[in-house]
């Protein structure tokens, strides 16, 4: 069975979400071409030929991106199987259907997608299907073949220039239920683990094709803590010049604080962690298990391991007042976390997605209108009007600022001056170079 694998956007990384299930159909005997659309034009003479085309879809802005794609595929091959998987797939089940996916993937998806490219070897349908497999996968090691170079995405900026960046997952799905989470709605609560030999296996491919630095890219790498760190420290055995980053929540800092220096000997150049606010009420709205004191501990605790914290926040919630937001900016710079701190964070609004365990708080769905199936959200309104119009102000702001080539810091003051914060005199406009960072400028 000819296959044709799509992805339409991951972050500024080469797309595991491809190389993994493709490794499974290539071992299952079916041809698979692989395309990402991020960096390449959509592969027509391909997709002519293509008996099942999937699209590959793991966050939002992919989503949306999907949706014009896959009008382009109908029209170059009218009689492809279409499916759709990752996360966001079942999310948007209903968008999906109307734009004629018939097959809809979520959760562990490789074996599935495996299981429809044989039954369609042996007969053609196009009934839907939609489905949620969680099972516990023996996952195999991505197969890469076909994707463009890793030279040709986003790159690791250090105080000595540039590193080349591979990405791979030790874990997929999360233990915890934060209501804003699009993982939640998907995997309920589990997680499964991707067996240690195949993630070596991965890192060692990408280190070939000339990875320095790698991003795990599980939702959370300490959901478990034994099996993260025995991955690192032998891939700190096999390539100790190599770094990495990964995703850790604050409530597993504080747990694990024991392992934060195990980290940085391993090539941990920072911890990226989902703060999403310095406010406990609205850090209960959204369940994220910790408080602002966790948080400052963190911080504390990650400065003495000598490892950097990478925090994210989402800037305009329907709780965020002006004030609020002031006082989010004035922490940053108090803790000086200017420079850990992607200016994207301070103009993201809070997106509420078909299943999202928001819709369960009485006043969201007060402030929510229709789903936009164009926006792929629940659009709301602060009800404070002014707050809306100053998200759109920040998040205009950011884009030209990053369009100029500011620093950070200079988009951090500037960002100050536009909220009206009243701040300490403006620090140096140059950022410490001894901040890394990935330059990719989007987040979700």
């Amino acid at each position: 069975m000819k296959t044709a694998l799509i992805s339409t956007y991951e972050l500024g990384r080469q797309p595991f979400g491809l190389a993994s299930p493709a490794a499974w159909l290539r071992a299952r005997g079916h041809e698979v071409r692989c395309a990402d659309l991020s960096v390449s034009p959509l592969p027509r003479a391909s997709i002519a030929e293509a008996g099942l085309v999937a699209f590959y879809l793991p966050m939002h802005t992919a989503a949306r991106l999907a949706a014009p794609a896959i009008e382009r595929v109908r029209e170059s091959n009218p009689g492809a199987h279409l499916a759709a998987y990752g996360l966001y797939a079942p999310l948007n089940e209903s968008l999906l259907r109307k734009a004629g996916v018939a097959t809809i993937i979520g959760g562990e998806f490789e074996a599935a997608l495996a299981d429809l490219a044989d039954s369609l070897a042996v007969r053609r349908y196009s009934e839907p299907r939609s489905l949620v497999p969680l099972d516990r996968l023996r996952f195999l090691p991505p197969d890469r073949e076909g994707l463009p170079g890793l030279h040709r995405y986003a790159k690791l900026r250090t105080g000595g220039g540039e590193r080349t960046v591979g990405y791979t997952e030790a874990s997929r799905g999360c233990k915890h239920l934060c209501r804003h989470c699009p993982v939640v709605p998907v995997y309920q609560g589990a997680f499964r683990i991707v067996q240690p030999e195949v993630v070596l296996e991965d890192v060692r491919r990408q280190v070939e094709a000339g990875a320095g630095h790698i991003t795990f890219g599980d939702p959370d790498f300490f959901n478990g803590p034994t099996h993260a760190l025995r991955i690192v420290e032998e891939l700190h055995r096999q390539f100790p010049a190599l770094t990495y980053d990964a995703t850790i929540k604050i409530e597993h800092l504080l747990a694990r604080r024991d392992a934060l220096g195990t980290l940085r000997e391993t090539g941990c150049l920072f911890v990226t962690s989902a703060v999403e606010s310095l406010d406990d009420e609205v850090l209960a709205k959204l369940d994220k298990g910790h408080t602002r004191a966790g948080f400052l501990e963190a911080v504390a605790l990650c400065r003495a391991a000598d490892l950097l914290l990478a925090p994210t926040f989402i800037a305009f919630t329907p709780w965020t007042t002006r004030e609020s937001y002031r006082a989010l900016l004035g922490a940053i710079a108090e803790l000086d976390l200017i420079d850990q701190v992607s200016p994207i964070q301070l103009a993201l609004r809070l997106l509420i997605p078909n299943g999202s365990r928001l819709l369960e708080l009485e006043e969201v769905r007060r402030l929510t209108e229709a789903f936009d199936e164009k926006a792929l959200v629940w659009r709301w309104r602060h009800e404070d009007p002014s707050m809306d119009e100053s998200a759109r102000r920040v998040i205009r702001l950011v884009n030209q600022e990053q369009r100029a080539g500011r620093s950070r810091r200079e988009i951090f003051w500037a960002i100050a001056q536009e909220a009206g914060a009243s701040l300490p005199d403006s620090p140096p406009l140059l950022a410490r170079a001894a901040i890394p960072y990935l330059n990719e400028p989007w987040y979700c």
